[in-house]
């Protein structure tokens, strides 16, 4: 795809605004002129558009219409007409297409410039008489209501753009065959837009048609996560300006196939940002992004012998408890055990341009592997700092450092105390153990199918907060609230 290209994923945008009662739809996907014009561009060659062009039957169209004027040279014409050997399209191209609002502001119009050489020829000369052919179709997009209440994207009212046709001779050769020549391209500047109408639009629309159907499929590409997939669906489109706008349900999938969650159109405020550079945007609400993250990293139980697999943990652990009781530190022998596990799956916060995750995570400690009951239970509220990255069409996550932020003595076999006591050594323990275990999980990343299959390589991503709605830097992405921001295409010096 020409010149640099970015690709825009936003998660978690802007909290719930209570006087707001428009339900939003668990998604967005905002397409841009820019992908509107390159894939319709493709669809226009993998429909062979310019073989239909070079296959217009102009000569039979103009035979059509008899020449008018004065009757004696009208006649003279119409004869030399019947003598012509043959006149045909010898070279077509479509060049760049344009996508811009509509002049009515209800839809997207889709102007194709044709730039076309004729050539004729006739028993009068030897050489073949070209004529240079330019016009421009014009489509408009617009968005269609059915029977049945469902709204669809469809391409109307195709055809040739008014002025836009204009018709020269390459050479001149004699007053006669020069004559000859003007009158056929007088015949055809009513014909030539009647072939448009009749023999390219319908290729046009079909070209449209495809497109749009490829673009859904796109869309519904399974989003894998683990074991599990995040589905996205098509609820209805809209445009917005430049923009086409495609509302998206979601639904979490396992394994089986089965449907394990279904997000519906919710109060949440769900801000879809302007394009501007941006060709498109994929915009998730908050709580489809902590389902994605919850189905990478679900509950789980880990259980470590500490002493064979961190020793100096285990020593710095036994030296703990035995500021709290000496007689239990006694106890700890080689095949001393903690259990950690993970009460709630990660919850994914965003501020101040910054990525956090929060969850609860329960701690035990058996004296050894045999023991049935823990020496103590402990609850801990831990954050980490998540980092987001790309990789090719992976959208990559992994955790810093954990930090227990609180810690509650939940039960205890070895009589109160102050849980405080505790928490360097565990917090160690779930940096050595905990985290090393969610970031193997992570590894894989995200994959988005849509950004490869429509041409994007490259990404970088970054986070920020800002408030109301502001521009972008050339080649950045805009964010609205508290988002992320993925950016896909050709990499980019800001």
């Amino acid at each position: 795809m020409a010149g640099p290209l970015t690709f825009t994923l936003l998660c978690g945008l802007l909290a719930v605004t209570l006087a707001e009662t428009t339900l939003r739809p668990p998604a967005v996907l905002s397409l841009g002129r820019e992908v509107i014009k390159e894939r319709l561009t493709q669809e226009l060659k993998d429909h062979d558009a310019i073989n239909i062009l070079q296959q217009l039957p102009l000569l039979s169209t103009i035979r059509e219409k008899p020449a008018g004027g004065i009757p004696i040279l009208g006649n003279l014409v119409n004869s030399i007409l019947n003598h012509i050997i043959w006149l045909k399209v010898t070279s077509a191209n479509i060049l760049q297409l344009l996508v811009q609002p509509s002049d009515e502001g209800q839809g997207l119009a889709v102007k194709i410039p044709l730039d076309m050489v004729a050539g004729l020829n006739t028993p009068l000369v030897k050489t073949i008489v070209e004529m240079h052919m330019q016009t421009e179709v014009q489509a408009i997009i617009t968005v269609n209501a059915s029977e049945r209440g469902h709204t669809h994207l469809v391409l109307e009212d195709c055809s040739n753009s008014h002025g836009s046709l204009r018709i020269s001779l390459l050479q001149k050769l004699s007053f006669l065959v020069n004559s000859l020549a003007n009158k056929v391209m007088s015949l055809l500047v009513p014909a030539l837009p009647k072939l448009v109408k009749t023999q390219l639009c319908p290729v046009i629309k079909e070209a449209f048609e495809d497109m749009h159907v490829d673009l859904l499929s796109l869309v519904r590409a399974p989003i894998s996560l683990g074991s599990n997939h995040l589905e996205f669906d098509p609820l209805s489109p809209a445009i917005k300006g430049n923009v086409i706008q495609l509302k998206l349900g979601a639904k979490l999938v396992n394994s089986q196939g089965n449907v394990t969650k279904w997000f519906k159109e919710s109060a949440v405020s769900l801000t879809v940002p302007a394009l501007d550079n941006t060709p498109f945007s994929l915009t998730v609400r908050q709580d489809v992004v902590n389902a994605a993250v919850a189905a990478l990293l679900p509950q789980e139980e880990l259980i470590v012998l500490l002493d064979y697999v961190l020793p100096e943990l285990a020593r710095q652990l036994k030296s703990s408890i035995k500021v709290i009781s000496t007689k239990a530190a006694d106890q700890l022998g080689p095949t001393q055990m903690v259990k950690i596990l993970t009460q709630e799956t990660p919850d994914l916060l965003l501020d101040q341009g910054t990525a956090k995750v929060a969850q609860l995570i329960v701690l035990e400690v058996f004296a050894t592997n045999e023991a049935h009951r823990p020496f103590f239970t402990l609850g801990i509220e831990a954050s980490s700092e998540a980092q987001f990255y790309t990789r090719d069409d992976r959208l990559m996550l992994s955790f810093n450092e954990i930090s227990s932020d609180r810690i509650h003595l939940m039960n205890s076999g070895i009589g109160l105390f102050n849980p405080e006591l505790l928490k360097n050594v565990t917090t160690e323990i779930l940096n050595s153990v905990l985290l090393p275990n969610q970031n193997g999980k992570l590894r894989p990343g995200i994959s988005i199918p849509m950004v490869k299959a429509l041409g994007f390589e490259e990404a970088s991503s970054f986070l920020t907060k800002v408030s109301g709605i502001k521009h972008p830097a050339p080649g950045r992405a805009q964010l609205l609230g508290e988002a992320l921001s993925w950016e896909v295409g050709p990499a980019l010096q800001c």
